[in-house]
């Protein structure tokens, strides 16, 4: 089930992918990247993935980051819909430290059922559809199924998370207080990490962020047989005005969730 849609939604990362490498070759680092950086190649790179996606589903609905012609001429409220982050993590991209990735992913009645998460700089690509696991391409590199990790300890775990100011502590390492902290930019890429048993938990606190900034992650870390919830402790949804999420987002290993969700309280950024 799901296996044409998350063949197109591979087929639509690697092809916008090879648009932003291209890009990245050539691409004068920005040291001081804002957070709300929008760059040309965004809206390039998610054109490319919308018209694949209508080109192979035309009837199902797309929500994207960006504003662009393909995206207000999608149908809306079908069953499905396609959501799109094209460059997660522009500020990695435009610094050019490779912390970047391209999310696609389909939801069905509100569910995720397909996620795909492509790191062009590395060629990795996190990928997951329901019910039938997540793994890992790598170029030149057998495909191998990912599994979170089996720490149950916080204080062994490794957290990770945006970069913090240089003498900072973050608020997440501070409530957390983990064995380790690893640092890069793109939500989408710390899901994968999760997902991929190269870290235990990641929690987004950021006090509204959207659907596309965890959707395909959100996926990869169920399937590899971690949790995901708000900082209620509830299922994550979707749909949303705005497409926004106010709750808070924990991504973990399954294992140190109940821990991780107790450490929770007053981590929302204000």
């Amino acid at each position: 089930m799901y296996s044409k849609e998350l063949a197109v939604a591979l087929k639509a990362a690697h092809k916008a992918g090879v648009l932003i490498s291209e890009v990245y070759k050539t691409l004068k680092p920005y040291e001081n990247a804002p957070a709300d950086l929008t760059t040309e190649t965004d809206k390039q790179s998610q054109e490319i993935i919308l018209k694949v996606l209508r080109e192979e589903f035309p009837l199902d609905s797309l929500c994207a980051e960006e504003k662009t012609a393909t995206l207000s001429e999608s149908p809306s409220g079908a069953t499905r819909t396609w959501v799109v982050d094209p460059i997660d993590g522009t500020r990695g991209f435009a610094m050019k430290n490779d912390q970047f990735s391209v999310m696609v992913a389909m939801m069905d009645q509100g569910k995720v059922v397909v996620g795909v998460v492509h790191e062009p700089a590395t060629g990795k690509t996190t990928y997951a559809a329901k019910g039938q696991g997540c793994f890992l391409m790598q170029p030149d590199k057998e495909t191998v199924a990912c599994k979170v990790r089996t720490c149950a300890d916080l204080s062994k775990a490794i957290l990770v998370q945006s970069h913090a100011k240089p003498g900072k502590t973050s608020k997440a390492a501070a409530a957390f207080s983990p064995g380790t902290v690893l640092e890069t930019y793109s939500a989408g890429l710390k899901m994968a990490i999760v997902a991929r048993g190269e870290g235990d938990l990641y929690a987004n606190n950021y006090p509204a962020f959207h659907d596309w900034d965890i959707c395909a992650g959100h996926i990869l870390v169920e399937e590899a047989g971690g949790k995901l919830t708000d900082f209620s402790g509830n299922p994550v949804l979707y749909g949303a005005p705005g497409f926004k999420q106010t709750k808070g987002m924990l991504s973990t290993n399954g294992h140190l969730h109940s821990a991780a969700l107790s450490k929770t309280t007053g981590l929302l950024e204000s």
